[in-house]
């Protein structure tokens, strides 16, 4: 009877957890889930076969089996937690705390410094904590603690459906932590261990996260989908454009002062101004569909795919492609003040570049006068690529997050909150930093370090681009 309630929880998780990485598919999210729904199952199966067992040697021999998934389940839902919130940076942290795990595991089967016995109590044994189980309990704590303080950041910036999600599984793992109650069940304390019932209950929150509001989808994925969507009506557009682009000028010449008609002379400027105006839109709506692309694609991040290229041509070629409207290409100089060259991707430069820009002259068009400048230069062991306007500035409370992954200003629509992040993914990844200062009203400079190279650069061209990335010019 005793043995029920841990087996049917254990069936429950190891079931969900097949689900979720079945139907969401192995995303690094969806696989940390799975590691939390594990650790879990053989956690609470071990327990169900202890509370049947009454010999002493197979009853110890399965409290330390079932204890070496408690040791990984606190690290395996800090993990989880990294993964869903993109705290990158949390993973030295995880990494230090797997190996602590790993050398408490390694005490398991060999000591007694973890367990030291069992205690005997009316549902059946249990394990008892030896003399370094309050590492354990501590490190739990640690982990835990910093996890719910990621999920709380995280859900503080989030909007909309984000923020609820990311509620829910605070509120989870607020649950799933009480069931660290069965450490009591550890020191003495006679009682049938609770902790069951915490972990139904969090596992309850989770399925209505994941189910109701769609908490493992991975939204680069969706985008590159929406991306790829796009681009047939965005090509159809383009082609009637340039129909209409080839055809317009005999009929506005129809329509010119000395012929009859009924159009006017401004009406006649205007309609000759349609295409461009559609190809420049459409041009725009190709590159948000290139960066989707890009940021999307894990293997054009790989340092194998890497190789040596001319700044100055990277940013000849951003300046080239580049959709600029009306004067905007009149308000950015270029100053390459030293020529260098950088290991990475040149495709990836430009799109950095290009958000750079968009970001820039778009500050520039809200204050209603500036400029934008792009500088390169080298100083002591780096080599700079450092974008400044002077338009609108950015406020000190939004500054320390324009790049976290999907936060925006523009509540309204106006941006995705993706940007930024891709930036400094992909400067990250040439193994260079990217950092950004600004004083609200007065400008903003983004600056962007990169290592020296020895080697010879690779000349980019137009064509290599768009082998890679059609790039609308």
């Amino acid at each position: 009877m005793y043995a029920l309630i841990p087996a049917l929880v254990s069936a429950l998780f190891i079931g969900y957890g097949l689900y979720v990485l079945r139907s969401r598919g192995p995303n690094r999210v969806g696989l940390t889930f799975f590691a939390v729904c594990a650790t879990t199952f053989f956690w609470q199966a071990s327990w169900a076969l202890l509370f049947l067992t009454r010999n002493q040697d197979t009853a110890m021999a399965l409290a330390r089996l079932g204890y070496l998934p408690i040791l990984f389940l606190p690290t395996t839902l800090y993990h989880f937690i990294i993964e869903l919130t993109g705290a990158r940076d949390e993973k030295p942290g995880l990494y230090i705390s797997y190996l602590f795990a790993c050398g408490l595991g390694l005490l398991l089967p060999t000591t007694d410094l973890m367990l030291s016995g069992l205690q005997h109590y009316f549902y059946g044994a249990y394990p008892k904590a030896g003399l370094l189980h309050p590492l354990h309990l501590a490190q739990t704590v640690l982990v835990i603690g910093r996890a719910l303080l990621l999920l709380y950041r995280r859900q503080q910036l989030a909007v909309s459906t984000e923020r609820t999600r990311l509620r829910y599984v605070l509120l989870s793992i607020l649950i799933y932590f009480g069931a660290a109650s069965d450490y009591l069940c550890n020191y003495g304390v006679e009682m049938y261990p609770p902790g069951v019932a915490f972990i139904v209950a969090s596992l309850g929150l989770i399925a209505q996260a994941i189910v109701r509001h769609n908490l493992l989808a991975d939204p680069m994925a969706a985008a590159a989908s929406i991306a790829h969507e796009m681009r047939t009506p965005l090509a159809s557009i383009r082609s009637q454009t340039r129909i209409l682009a080839r055809n317009l000028p005999e009929l506005i010449a129809g329509y010119r002062p000395d012929h009859q008609g009924a159009l006017g002379a401004r009406q006649l400027e205007h309609l000759g101004e349609i295409a461009r105006s559609i190809d420049a839109e459409v041009s725009r709506s190709n590159f948000i569909v290139d960066m989707l692309l890009a940021s999307a694609r894990d293997g054009v991040m790989k340092r194998e795919s890497f190789a040596v290229h001319s700044v100055s041509v990277c940013v000849d070629e951003a300046m080239a492609c580049y959709p600029f409207s009306g004067a905007e290409r009149s308000q950015v100089r270029v100053a390459i003040r030293n020529e260098f060259s950088f290991h990475g991707s040149d495709v990836l430069l430009m799109f950095v570049l290009y958000n750079l820009l968009k970001n820039a002259l778009q500050a520039v068009k809200l204050k209603g006068t500036g400029a934008v400048d792009v500088e390169c230069y080298s100083r002591g062991a780096l080599n700079w690529l450092v974008v400044t306007d002077n338009g609108q500035g950015i406020t000190p409370d939004v500054l320390p997050h324009v790049f976290e992954p999907f936060y925006t200003t523009h509540c309204s629509g106006g941006g995705t909150g993706m940007g930024l992040a891709f930036c400094k993914r992909v400067v990250t990844a040439f193994g260079g930093e990217i950092g950004c200062e600004s004083e609200a009203g007065r400008y903003t400079r983004v600056a962007i370090s990169l290592p020296r190279t020895l080697s010879s650069p690779r000349h980019a061209s137009r064509q290599h681009v768009a082998e890679h990335y059609p790039i609308a010019h």
